[in-house]
């Protein structure tokens, strides 16, 4: 993706870079933790090549995108995520898009697919329903997939902040390793990431994301009526495809006993080999698919 563009939005001024037709059917493609849009420079040379207009934004707290100002919240929660998606495409004069995306993106994504079914077309979504619920944030999962959450208890604490500001290149970089353990192309890939981890606003996004979900931090007030329908748990009505990445060190995805969440279709693949990190370590698969649910009928 070659062009870069702004746009100001109710609270930020949301970076993005975009790639195809200005004229094409819209796909926005969101970004995780702690990833940046480089992660879908080759899914969008496939879809632009198709004739699909690939936009690909910086999340809150990532590269260029920036707080509008010193008193907006720097909210990492879910809410949040799934707004700024809406408000993009408010500032983009986008009445509907399929949206795809992973980890927080994949979250983003889902959210404004359950709120706002008549803003999307479709959905990629991976490792299926990913809209939390913080209500049952408290429970114990397996002492195995604790362990390799390690981070999410790391960063409720005080000590977790500092080291997430002082180590950000060398956690974020092993937390790629980790998560993406049979990829090759981990660390050289991290490399041209790494750069959208020094938004002044990461460490603050990052730490109040991980807080808020675990009900350690309030959210922002303004997110409140949305956040309140998302503890409802809303159904996706729009035609979805689910890819599961069976190699991912956090765990291997199963959408599996997501599927009754997704009343508009559902078609769940699984992705071999694959982990943390799907647009990059198999990109041609993530292009497919949103070529094939922005078909769907």
């Amino acid at each position: 993706m070659n062009e870069s563009h702004a746009v100001p939005t109710p609270s930020l001024e949301i970076a993005y870079d975009a790639a195809g037709p200005a004229d094409g059917p819209t796909v926005v493609l969101l970004h995780g933790f702690p990833y940046d849009v480089r992660c879908y420079d080759q899914v969008a040379t496939v879809l632009a090549q198709a004739g699909m207009r690939v936009v690909a934004p910086y999340l809150r707290g990532f590269g260029r995108t920036r707080y509008r100002n010193s008193d907006i919240m720097r909210s990492g929660q879910q809410g949040a995520l799934g707004q700024d998606l809406l408000d993009l495409l408010d500032a983009l004069e986008v009445e509907r898009a399929v949206v795809g995306g992973f980890d927080w993106g994949g979250r983003a994504a889902c959210i404004a697919a359950a709120v706002a079914p008549a803003r999307v077309s479709g959905l990629v979504t991976v490792g299926g329903y990913n809209i939390q619920n913080i209500a049952g944030s408290g429970e114990p999962a397996p002492p195995e997939a604790e362990s390799a959450a390690w981070y999410t208890h790391y960063f409720l604490t005080e000590r977790g902040r500092a080291g997430l500001e002082r180590y950000t290149d060398e956690l974020c970089g092993l937390l790629w390793r980790q998560w993406s353990p049979t990829w090759p192309g981990c660390d050289a890939s991290f490399a041209t990431s790494a750069p959208s981890l020094h938004n002044p606003d990461f460490v603050a996004t990052v730490i109040h994301s991980y807080q808020h979900r675990r009900g350690a931090a309030p959210g922002d007030p303004r997110y409140d009526n949305l956040e309140k329908l998302l503890a409802t748990t809303p159904a996706i009505t729009v035609p979805t495809i689910s890819l599961d990445a069976l190699a991912d060190g956090l765990g291997a995805d199963d959408s599996r006993a997501d599927e009754p969440l997704f009343t508009g279709g559902f078609d769940r693949r699984e992705l071999p080999g694959v982990g943390h990190n799907p647009p990059q370590e198999d990109p041609a698969t993530i292009a497919q698919a949103v070529l094939d649910v922005a078909t769907a009928h």
